[in-house]
């Protein structure tokens, strides 16, 4: 078997207790460790500042993005930066929040093929013009995204997003951040 990691993979006893404790919640509420907090526990301090971005992003109660748009977002820019492990993780947790065994796949692949309604397509348009060519962005693409009911603060997240995760997507490449095999059926089965 391969190794999740090009760089050393501490063992949660070895961990400081604060990084220790967010594994161990998230083991217990997923039901595994993702390799994603284990790989980025190489190094703790940046572990902290990454799952804190992360979470105000992901996690946002505020604003007109759902849950499944924030993974949907993640799945496609992802796609485009040739990153497997966010692909495979963010579209498992995508095909569960829309309880639709089929988006992730579309989406990874070419979203303007996918089922997805115009206001998904606007919002996707635009997270892979920021994730491929974000200084061409301008008033129209504004004009489009608040046509489909997105404000200000909406399009900053879409960004923020894509932003985000380009830097994840990143390192995941380049430490060959291995996915869970468990993300690979995960809302494609009945649970």
């Amino acid at each position: 078997m391969l190794p999740i990691s090009r760089f050393p993979v501490p063992e949660l006893k070895d961990l400081p207790e604060d990084i220790r404790e967010k594994i161990v919640a998230v083991q217990e509420k997923a039901g595994f460790v993702p390799n994603v907090f284990l790989t980025l526990a190489h190094r703790p301090d940046e572990f902290r500042a990454f799952f804190a971005y992360h979470d105000v992003l992901m996690l946002k109660k505020t604003g007109n993005l759902s849950k499944a748009d924030r993974e949907m977002i993640v799945t496609a820019t992802s796609a485009k930066n040739q990153c497997l492990y966010c692909v495979v993780a963010h579209g498992a947790i995508l095909r569960i929040y829309t309880k639709n065994a089929l988006i992730a796949d579309q989406v990874a692949v070419n979203h303007l093929k996918a089922d997805i309604t115009p206001r998904e397509k606007a919002m996707l348009d635009f997270a892979i013009k920021v994730c491929l060519d974000s200084q061409s962005v301008g008033d129209s693409d504004y004009a489009l995204l608040r046509s489909q009911g997105f404000d200000d603060e909406d399009i900053w997240d879409i960004a923020a997003i894509t932003a985000f995760f380009g830097l994840s997507n990143r390192m995941a490449n380049v430490i060959s951040m291995r996915p869970n095999d468990e993300f690979f059926t995960m809302g494609r089965m009945p649970r």
